[in-house]
């Protein structure tokens, strides 16, 4: 006994030892593709031609300076203590400037990630303490924020550091409010750090941090008079100074308010009252979660009302927002990556990606941080410590797993039949970015003209040999029967979204567990269809000249002109082989087969893809043999989920119904903090 004792504590061992080797290589893994990501960032920022550093800022001595001073200009944004900061920097020489300054704002974005992944409230796991550092300095480095932070003379990521470490590392009241104020004397919206600080009862470093940017303030109208005044009282505190204010660079209340039209004395009222009210919510939010042990949210929340209520709220000072992804969200399990996905798309990826070019949304569209600020200062209901999900939200009911019937090929182990349905805000985020990014890297693939052309005779040939080359009967047909040409053209333009987004809203509604195996169907399906895109570029019939074909949706398309008239600005013309509207359309009909209760049901399910394939063939959008491409990629895409996930039914024995999950009790006490270890 005891030698099995031995044993057993022996292999114990052996696995906390592995477990350890694993998680250190992950956690390298993950610093390297931060490093290569900072590298990256670099090389953009250094291929800016030398005369561009600092001409923006008109500072005296630097290219395109005027009559000495910082705002003649107009470009130079920050206060005259930033001016006083940068002007010996311009008798640098130019490369060594552009390199040391890459570097150390490079590096500032480093530290925040260090220092704030250390600011994460108690009890944080080991495998999440390790991990965040690396994974949100990479996610920092492709932010919109250091992407524009990173450009010549922009300081907006020194007054982060300058904050998180007066909150997390450096010891003393006064220490931390000289860190504060000299963050406010940079960026001055700031200066709300000081009463978050009075109210989480840090009242002497509130006090300091009022001095220092007095002080600071002080100093500029001594060594700057005519630049502090211009600063404070023509521009008050910098309105109008730099781009325009009613650009989508700027991301604040006072800038939206602009591009929604409203000007003069109205607007101003309207913004000076949004501001207040948005102060007021969110200090009162970020004192009750700095009480509450979560220091890092509570800056971050203060930082968002900050950029969010200043006058010119830059994009490149809206890295606060993404240090909003310390707080949690949602009591399940399933809605935890809600917020976090949510705002790392929007910190990462244009509007454009994240919303569609409908006029109804440019609202919206146009102001994705200021909203992303917005709902972090304001709206979004963090938990509390002291909440009974705080540690463990409602757990995500799974199925049995079900072993597929090829005994060789091993499962995904993280592909589980999950029963329960997903949240619907990240699958809607999801699917719009999956969209957006098959667009984008559709409209990317290779259109050579005379590639596609000869891929398209190659096509035209096979067919003849197997005496299917039916396209141009079955065109001239339908062009000569109007009430037929009318009906095929309707079904090609209206049912090729319509009818998929409709099935997977009813799956999602009615059938949670089949919704996640007919979308990761749909998902690969049109992975594998891009890979033909690439592979294979291919004209269609309508884009085949002296064939004799009738584009009988788009009209008569201009094969002298290589862009083909607007049709190629929206959509990669030579992207038809495999062809997604028959793949799309025969999705449909085996989900609907498989699923439905009803034999009319099924029946209406077979037969779109049929007057899919004729109507993808009689428009001359498609040859046949495009049909039979998107009918080989989906039914891979259907093989491809079975061999990594199981077979789709059986997820529970017979009779056996999907478990409740258990809801954690409440705790009653809370752990001391990070923040409260380092007297934050």
């Amino acid at each position: 006994m005891a030698n099995a004792a031995e044993h057993s504590g022996a292999n114990g061992h052996a696995g906390v030892i592995g477990g350890n080797g694993r998680l250190g290589a992950l956690r390298l893994l993950l610093w390297a593709v931060a490093g290569v990501l900072a590298l990256r960032q670099a090389a953009a920022v250094l291929r800016v031609p030398p005369g561009e550093w600092l001409s923006d800022f008109h500072l005296p001595g630097s290219p395109g300076s005027l009559l000495g001073s910082l705002y003649d200009g107009g470009q130079f944004t920050g206060t005259p203590f930033s001016g006083l900061v940068l002007k010996p920097l311009v008798g640098l020489a130019a490369p060594s400037l552009e390199v040391a300054w890459t570097c150390v704002t490079l590096l500032f974005v480093a530290a925040v990630g260090l220092v704030a992944a250390r600011g994460l409230p108690d009890p944080v796991p080991r495998r999440t303490a390790l991990l965040a550092a690396p994974v949100l300095v990479a996610l920092m480095m492709v932010s919109l924020p250091v992407r524009e932070a990173a450009s010549p003379g922009q300081t907006a990521v020194l007054p982060v550091l300058l904050v998180l470490l007066a909150v997390f590392r450096v010891p003393g009241d006064r220490p931390a409010g000289f860190l504060v104020g000299l963050a406010a004397a940079l960026q001055p919206a700031l200066l709300l750090f000081a009463p978050l600080l009075w109210l989480a009862g840090r009242r002497p470093t509130a006090r300091t941090a009022a001095v220092t940017f007095a002080g600071a303030t002080a100093l500029s109208w001594a060594a700057l008079p005519r630049d502090s005044w211009t600063y404070w009282v023509e521009h008050l505190a910098g309105t109008g100074l730099g781009g325009a204010p009613d650009s989508l660079a700027n991301q604040s209340v006072h800038g939206a308010l602009l591009r929604l039209g409203l000007t003069g004395p109205a607007e101003i009222l309207l913004y000076l009252a949004l501001a207040a009210g948005i102060v007021w919510i969110a200090l009162r939010r970020a004192a009750r979660y700095a009480r509450d042990g979560q220091l890092l949210l509570a800056v971050a929340i203060t930082g968002c009302a900050a950029v969010a209520v200043s006058p010119a709220g830059w994009r490149h000072q809206l890295l606060w927002v993404l240090l909003a992804v310390a707080g949690k969200v949602g009591t399940r399990a399933a809605d935890r990556p809600v917020w976090p996905v949510a705002v790392v798309l929007a910190m990462t990826l244009p509007s454009s990606v994240l919303l569609p070019n409908l006029a109804a949304l440019a609202p919206v569209r146009d102001n994705v941080l200021l909203l992303a600020a917005l709902a972090a200062a304001c709206a979004v209901p963090f938990l509390p410590r002291s909440s009974a999900y705080w540690r463990e939200p409602v757990p995500t009911a799974y199925g049995r797993p079900a072993a597929a019937r090829w005994s060789r090929v091993p499962l995904l182990p993280f592909w589980r039949h999950v029963l329960s349905r997903p949240n619907l805000l990240l699958e809607l985020l999801l699917i719009r970015v999956g969209y957006s990014l098959y667009s984008h890297i559709r409209a990317a693939a290779p259109t050579s003209r005379s590639l596609a052309e000869g891929h398209g005779s190659e096509i035209h040939g096979i067919e003849k040999v197997l005496g299917i080359d039916i396209e141009h009967a079955v065109n001239q047909a339908v062009v000569n029967t109007p009430w037929l040409e009318a009906f095929f053209n309707f079904y090609y333009t209206s049912f090729h979204f319509v009818v998929p987004l409709t099935i997977l809203a009813i799956l999602y509604w009615r059938r949670p567990g089949d919704y996640r195996w007919a979308r990761a169907s749909l998902g690969l399906g049109t992975v594998l269809a891009l890979i033909g895109f690439w592979l294979y570029p291919l004209a269609p019939p309508r884009l085949m000249p002296a064939l004799g074909f009738v584009d009988t949706v788009h009209g008569v398309q201009d094969l002298a002109n290589p862009q083909y008239g607007a049709m190629t600005a929206i959509s990669n013309q030579y992207a038809a082989m495999p062809s997604l509207h028959f793949g799309w359309s025969l999705w449909c009909g085996i989900v609907v087969v498989v699923l439905a209760p009803k034999g009319w049901q099924k029946l209406l399910g077979a037969l779109h893809p049929l007057i899919t394939v004729c109507a993808i063939v009689v428009t001359a959008n498609h040859w046949v043999l495009d049909a039979v491409g998107g009918a080989l990629v989906f039914g891979a895409g259907f093989g491809l989920v079975y061999v990594l996930s199981g077979p789709r039914g059986a997820a529970l024995p017979a009779g056996v119904g999907v478990p409740r999950p258990r809801v954690p009790e409440r705790v009653d006490a809370v752990g001391a903090s990070s923040g409260e270890r380092t007297r934050a």
